[in-house]
Order: structure tokens, then sequence, then C-alpha cells
């Protein structure tokens, strides 16, 4: 075995990549990301055993979400980049020993490496499969990617210049308990529980973060189709790299389009001001590999959703910044003031064609908590009438397995008295079907992307009040999600923390949790997976 890894839904066989992940990570790339892993978990080895306050470690706390970050699936693919960061994390960990002593600490806080082939050495002996109890090792892999997802998360709302150092100082408090053999399943349960309550802190503070700076999401109707200009094509989460762009290229003749979970940042007012914002170009990032092609000019991810690109005139397109990387691909780095200089990808873009056309039209969206609450008393009146008799989150990620199918017929078949409330790039199996209205009300509810489904817990909870129930669980709210990678993780973790049960998990249930694991979501959280369209319908609605 070269590698072990089964943190994403698409894991080979769902029980693991052993040679190759799926996501087209290498074992080199794969055995790195398990030791910066492994360095976090012992710099936060020293911080707790040192009782030292996250907001006296400004520097290192961004360092710690970012090495996070770069271990998502799709993130980085850039066995430099990993290893870079690895030896950063290290030295910033020796030097926090070296002021506070080596008393008492872990071996992930003390292990000193060399070269590349020294690295890999100590990586596999260090991975997932070091914690030979099954059981544990399910419940620290979860607490992990949800930490993952998490620090994504707190890394977008930070770029803005909004930071919690509560968050901070639990990430140092979970990852230290990752390594302590002391504690028991149930111990890691209530770790779990406590990930998924940070995970609707760290939700919540993005969301503070993204409205503050560019307005409540709106109803926006988005462009699917092309202009004739040059253009760059922007993908991942960042809406600061976003801005950047947009400023960088007002008045140069380049528009810019997004692509992936970009899309919703068309719903801010801020953007809007914006003419040479263009549109949304395709579809959900695993459709990258072909419409990377026809988009003609450049590409800017600025964090995970990669696709190894399979011809090398894409691959020399493509840019990469923030926690994104990509073997041979220009990264860019912000100076000391946050600043990204994107001239390089920029100057390309003008010397290249426009998009080429896939699609015409427009697709709606915006329907982030603030707008929709502010519709709260005809959504209200309409479920009291019946007009709408049962709300579907069926938020949560996409991906390239046939069986996602599932997704988009299970919209098709809902009956006309439903409602999807969406966030992430699940939505791109349904949003472009005429689903029709009720009263004025889309049947598909765009909130966002994936840490906006945030809003729709915003959402439900002030539904419950507005119907005066003592349990979030009696709301005629049915979530059906489906999942791909770490930030998905964590949006289940903090569902669970809220109380929502009876939550329906697909495409498959997660690789990483071992029978016991999984029993304990079945029982006391009624976790379940999916079956077929109609069987789940029927069980849904009651009849």
């Amino acid at each position: 075995m070269s590698m072990f890894c089964y943190q994403c839904q698409e894991t080979a066989r769902n029980t693991g990549c052993t040679v190759r992940g799926v996501c087209g990570k290498n074992e080199v790339v794969a055995n790195l990301q398990d030791l910066l892993i492994y360095s976090l978990k012992g710099l936060a080895n020293v911080v707790v055993k040192n009782n030292i306050a996250a907001k006296d470690l400004d520097g290192i706390n961004e360092e710690v979400l970012t090495g996070l970050f770069m271990t998502i699936t799709n993130a980085n693919f850039d066995e430099e980049a990993i290893e870079k960061q690895i030896e950063k994390m290290i030295a910033l960990r020796d030097r926090l020993v070296e002021l506070n002593g080596s008393a008492g600490l872990h071996d992930a806080a003390l292990f000193s490496v060399g070269d590349r082939e020294d690295k890999l050495s100590k990586a596999a002996k260090v991975g997932i499969l070091a914690t030979e109890n099954e059981d544990i090792r399910s419940l620290r892999e979860m607490i992990t990617y949800g930490l993952k997802g998490l620090a994504a998360y707190v890394e977008h709302a930070n770029n803005i210049g909004l930071k919690e150092y509560e968050i901070n100082d639990f990430v140092y408090e979970a990852l230290n308990a990752l390594l302590d053999d002391e504690l028991t399943a149930d111990d890691y349960v209530a770790l779990t529980l406590k990930t998924g309550e940070f995970g609707v802190k760290g939700m919540a503070l993005l969301d503070q973060a993204n409205t503050s700076r560019y307005g409540n999401p709106e109803i926006t109707n988005v462009n699917i189709g092309v202009r004739d200009n040059p253009a760059i094509l922007i993908s991942g989460h960042d809406l600061v790299d976003l801005e950047q762009l947009l400023e960088q290229t007002m008045d140069t003749g380049v528009d810019v389009y997004t692509h992936g979970e970009m899309l919703p940042a068309h719903y801010y007012p801020a953007f809007k001001k914006y003419p040479h914002f263009a549109g949304n170009y395709g579809n959900a990032w695993w459709k990258q590999v072909g419409e990377f092609e026809t988009f003609n000019g450049p590409i800017l991810f600025t964090t995970n959703c990669i696709v190894p690109p399979r011809t090398p005139g894409v691959v020399d397109r493509i840019f990469t910044t923030g926690a994104s990387g990509f073997p041979g691909c220009m990264h860019f780095v912000a100076d000391e003031n946050g600043k990204k200089d994107f001239t390089p990808i920029i100057e390309m873009a003008k010397t290249l064609p426009a998009p080429e056309e896939i699609e015409k039209g427009s697709i709606v969206g915006g329907f982030a908590h603030n707008q929709v609450l502010a519709l709260a008393d005809q959504v209200v009146e309409a479920v009291k009438t019946g007009a709408i008799r049962k709300f579907f989150v069926m938020a949560g990620c996409d991906g390239r397995m046939r069986s996602r199918e599932y997704y988009t017929e299970f919209a098709q078949a809902l009956p006309k008295d439903t409602v999807i409330l969406t966030a992430g790039c699940a939505k791109y199996r349904y949003n472009k079907l005429d689903l029709g209205d009720i009263n004025g009300i889309p049947r598909v509810l765009d909130a966002g992307q994936c840490n906006d489904s945030y809003s729709l817990a915003v959402i439900a909870m002030k539904l419950q009040e507005v119907f005066g129930l003592e349990d979030i669980n009696q709301l005629p709210i049915v979530y059906n999600i489906a999942w791909y990678e770490q930030k998905a993780v964590i949006v289940l973790l903090a569902l669970l923390f809220l109380g929502v049960k009876n939550i329906h998990l697909g495409p498959t249930l997660p690789g990483f949790l071992s029978a016991n694991v999984a029993n304990v979501l079945v029982e006391k959280f009624g976790i379940a997976g999916i079956g077929t369209v109609e069987d789940d319908i029927e069980l849904f609605l009651g009849e």
C-alpha cells in the first residue's frame, strides 16, 4: 500500500484509495499531506500544553488554517508547496518549543525530518492507519475532516479581516486531542459534536464577513451565455480574490466569468457595479475538464475544486492562489497588505479568444437567509394554506458518480407543492431545470456556496420560531443532502449540533465511518443513506 486516503465520497470502493487518489493526487502528495496534518497536531500539542492563547499567535493561526485547507480534496496537488508548508509548520512549532520548553510533549511536537525521502518515511508511520482501533480512527478522521472544512471557512473570513480567536483556540484543542490515546470513543463523539458547534460559529463568522463587506445576497438572474470579449474564468470560493480580480480588470477589455462554487458571487450587491462581470460559465467543478477547453481564456483557482487537466494547453492557462496549487502553474501570493498582482493572468487573457458558447439563458439565485426572511410572510402564508407542503434541503456537493443522477431525478419527481432549499455545487444537478414556482416563490431557492448552508440553518430556526415549535425537527423540512468533500463534513456536523435529525446523506455514506460509528449516527441522529427516488419520496412525504 503506497498511500491511504478515504476522506472524500469518491474514495475507491468506498473503502480507501491505496495507489492513487480518485481525485488525481499521487502517493507523494497524499503522504506529504498526512505529514502536514501530523505537524499541525504537533504544533497544537505545544500550544495546548503551554496554555498559549490563539490571540497571541496571529501569524501562526493563519498558517495552521492554510495547512488544513491545503489538504482538502482537490485543493493542492503541488508536492513542493505541501513540502514547504510542512517545513514552515515545523519551524513555527520548534520556535514555540524553544520559547516554552519540551517537557511532556508528543512525538508530533518533537520529530524532525530532512529531505523528501525522510519526510515520506515519517509520513508512512503517522498516517491515517497509524491509529489501529477502527472506531477511534473513524472518529478521529471525522473530526479531522470537520476541522479541514472549518479551516476553509474561517480562512475566507480572515481574508476579509474578520477573526474570532475562540475558533482558533478550538482548532488547537481538537488537533491536540487527536493525539491523545487516553481518550475514549465517547470522548471523541463529544468532540465531534463540539466540532459541529464551532462549524456553526465558523459559518456565522464567514456570513458576517461576506455580508458586511459585499452586502446581503439578493435575488439575481445570472447570465449563462457569453460575450465577444476575451475573458478570465474564476473558480473556487474566495470573494476577496474575485474582488481584486474585478478591480484589476476594470477598463482592460477583459470580462470575468465565474465557474462552479463562485457562481453565488453574482448575488452580492457589491459585485454588480462591475460591467465586465459577465456571468457564469459552465457547471459543477467536475465538468471543468471539457468546459475549460471551450472557455479559451485563463482560469484562476482561488481554492479547491481542481481536476487535473488532460491537455497541456489547459494546464498552461491555469493559475492558482490561496490554499490551491498545481504543479507547473503560476501561484499568486499576497503582499504584506493582502494585495495580489493578477497582471500575468490579465495579460494572457488579452491574447486569447473569447469563450465559446455552451449554453444560453440565465439562472436565478440569491436566496440567502436575509432575502428569504424578507419573504417570510409570503412563505409562512404558503405553508399555512398548504400551497407549500414541504421544503427539501438538497444542499452539499456534486460529483462524478453516475449515481448522482438520483438528485436530478429526485428534484424532477418532487410534487409541485414542494420547495428545494439548496447551497453548494449540488445545485447544478437541478438549478437549470424548469421546476416553476409557488405563488411567485421559485421552487429552487439557492442560498449560495457550501458555506451558505448556514443560511439554510438560519431559515429553519426562524421558521421554528415563527411556527412556535419546540423542536426544529417538527418543521416541514426534509434533509436529503449530497456530500463529496470535507466542507460538507463540517456542514453535516453543524446540523447535528443544531439538533437536526433524520438527515439522508448520499450518494453513499462516508467510507471513513466504521460500522460502530455509523450505528451511533443512525441510532442517535437518524442518519441514513438514500434509496430509490420513488421510495424516498414516499418516505419523506409520508405517503
